[in-house]
């Protein structure tokens, strides 16, 4: 559920000497993937005044940055009909889905998400990219947000900032998928559909919330980092995380192919993780990971009314396949369906969800079946 940090960090183009200049950093939104297309691509900030958070915590300007392709528009009763919102991961930005695997295959002439027809939303949420966060220098002393801030922020933007009453389409990978899932329960009616991509619906618990602990312990027992008020950046507690993540996002059939040489191996896993270290504040990576800790869409999956086309990955390491969980909530929710897509020594692991090309005829289908 680490979408950006993990998908960065774990893709590679096949090389058998990999160059450290070529590697991008952890945070792919400070500087993401060079598109294939030029999109036209504009940035735009709204300021939610007196956010109060659920920790008990405010802020009197929350700043929500946020990323638009196309153009609104209106149908007979002058209501917006077209606006589709794309919810990034942990650490991302809603840049990342400008990167050709993503924005190649959907937002040209005549693919899914035409921008031609549709206008397309791409928050920076609650502490990341541009909006507001930790170190913008609050440090530790910025509000505990928890995924129903981020989401309520969300809704604040398209209700308020843009106008919108109702959302043709609600889509998320990773961190996005679970505020998909919270969406559908918050406001079972803004969206006509939804489509969570790499997720599960329950408390993060077990091995998922164990790594995740264990990468904010390891920078918060680093000295340097000194209770986030650090003069310098503690490389080595970020090391740790870095390295917990890089391991999370791995795809094991693709890594075996592309790197079988124990010395290749070694070197790109290196590589990836010192080049993902230094664009990365300590203090924001700590508040990222830490956000889902009150997720639980569990008790309450029966407000999910909205059409709904979820979808994981056979070799997704925090979504392991052999749960049951995705198939028992589909049967509690009214209108969803569910694919695992199979594992390949093509596919991405977790990143599986930012290759549009494994579910882009699922995204087709969904938007057939909710015209």
């Amino acid at each position: 559920m680490l979408s950006a940090l993990l998908f960065v960090l774990a893709q590679a183009t096949p090389s058998p000497t990999p160059k450290p200049a070529q590697v991008p950093p952890l945070t792919a939104a400070t500087t993401p993937a060079k598109p294939s297309t030029s999109w036209p691509a504009r940035d735009a900030q709204y300021t939610l005044r007196d956010f109060r958070f659920r920790s008990g915590e405010s802020m009197a300007e929350l700043r929500i940055n946020y990323t638009m392709l196309g153009q609104p528009h209106r149908n007979a009763q002058g209501e917006i009909d077209n606006a589709v919102m794309i919810l990034h991961g942990t650490g991302g930005t809603g840049r990342q889905f400008l990167s050709p695997q993503f924005a190649d295959e959907l937002y040209g002439p005549g693919q899914p998400l035409d921008i031609r027809r549709y206008w397309i939303i791409l928050p920076d949420n609650i502490g990341h990219g541009k909006s507001s966060k930790p170190s913008d220098g609050l440090h530790m002393r910025f509000p505990h947000y928890d995924y129903d801030d981020m989401v309520d922020a969300q809704y604040r933007l398209l209700k308020d900032g843009l106008g919108i009453a109702r959302m043709r389409l609600i889509m998320g990978t990773s961190m996005g998928c679970m505020h998909g899932l919270v969406w559908g329960e918050t406001h079972p009616d803004f969206a006509r559909a939804l489509m969570p991509l790499a997720c599960e619906p329950v408390e993060i618990g077990g091995l998922n919330r164990m790594w995740r602990q264990l990468a904010i312990d390891g920078i918060q027992a680093d000295p340097a980092w000194a209770n986030g008020d650090y003069r310098a950046p503690p490389v080595q507690g970020l090391r740790t995380a870095a390295s917990l993540l890089f391991v999370a996002g791995a795809a094991p059939l693709y890594f075996q192919a592309q790197y079988p040489r124990r010395q290749d191996a070694e070197a790109f896993a290196r590589q990836r993780v010192t080049a993902s270290i230094a664009p990365t504040d300590a203090n924001d990576l700590i508040y990222q990971i830490d956000a889902s800790r009150t997720y639980d869409p569990w008790p309450k999956l029966e407000r999910i009314t909205a059409p709904t086309m979820w979808i994981n990955s056979a070799d997704d390491f925090i979504n392991p396949r052999n749960l049951d969980l995705p198939t028992r909530a589909v049967a509690r929710m009214k209108d969803a369906r569910f694919r695992l897509i199979a594992e390949s020594d093509d596919t991405r692991g977790h990143g599986t969800h930012t290759a549009a090309r494994f579910w882009k005829q699922d995204l087709v289908a969904l938007l057939d079946r909710t015209q």
